[in-house]
């Protein structure tokens, strides 16, 4: 788990997938764990570079799959957040509620990436501000065009009043 959170987004869906399963684990799941363990053998000369002179940009990319996991019907949130052409923070998480619509996991998806994104936002801004620089903007890309038009006009949420407070906490 250690690896998946410190240094490895490549793999942080596989492994979150297969610790589902630590409490009961079949034969299939030890399949797919040798699996991720040869995907590393093969990879462990790969790195995150950050290569010096690029102008400073941050963003982050959230998507979710709608009623992903089989046995219970819950979604799957992502994210990932890139300074500079490389990332720096990354997570995938199920969520606690059955979605209705793919517009409302998505929506979760958001809410969840933009937690992250505002604190590595602060982090970075107040850094730059020791060595007299302006923090650059946080931009977030989202997929799903109800989702977005659900962030622009908070007012329009008829169909998704359903969604807990916690949730909609979207600036």
């Amino acid at each position: 788990m250690h690896l998946m959170t410190a240094t490895r987004p490549d793999i942080a869906y596989a492994v979150g997938y297969v610790s589902r399963f630590m409490e009961n684990p079949q034969e299939e799941h030890w399949v797919a764990v040798k699996r991720i363990f040869r995907y590393l053998q093969g990879t462990k000369t790969h790195g995150i570079c950050f290569k010096p002179g690029n102008k400073i940009d941050f963003r982050g990319y959230s998507d979710a799959d709608w009623a992903g996991d089989l046995a219970d019907r819950k979604s799957t949130s992502g994210y990932t957040f890139m300074l500079m052409s490389a990332p720096v923070s990354w997570g995938s998480k199920k969520q606690s509620s059955v979605s209705l619509s793919t517009s409302e996991a998505e929506y979760i998806a958001l809410s969840l990436a933009i937690q992250e994104g505002k604190w590595i936002h602060r982090l970075l801004c107040e850094i730059l501000a020791a060595t007299n620089e302006t923090g650059p903007e946080l931009k977030i890309r989202e997929d799903n065009q109800s989702c977005i038009k659900m962030t622009k006009n908070p007012v329009n949420h008829g169909r998704a009043k359903h969604i807990d407070i916690n949730i909609a906490r979207l600036p």
